[in-house]
């Protein structure tokens, strides 16, 4: 337990868990854009493909 409360105080160990919560909130906002915009591409796509046919 000490070794983590060690690791946790140092500034760079500060830096480096801010950089990975900040990574995985990009990612995570990321994979809801997708989700969100997926159908949308998908529709876009679609009627393109018809419309070449």
């Amino acid at each position: 337990m000490s070794l983590l409360r060690n690791y946790l105080a140092e500034k760079s160990a500060a830096t480096a868990i801010e950089y990975g919560l900040i990574a995985a909130l990009i990612a995570v906002s990321l994979v809801a854009a997708f989700t969100v915009l997926s159908g949308s591409i998908s529709n876009t796509f679609l009627t393109l493909s018809a419309q070449i046919q």
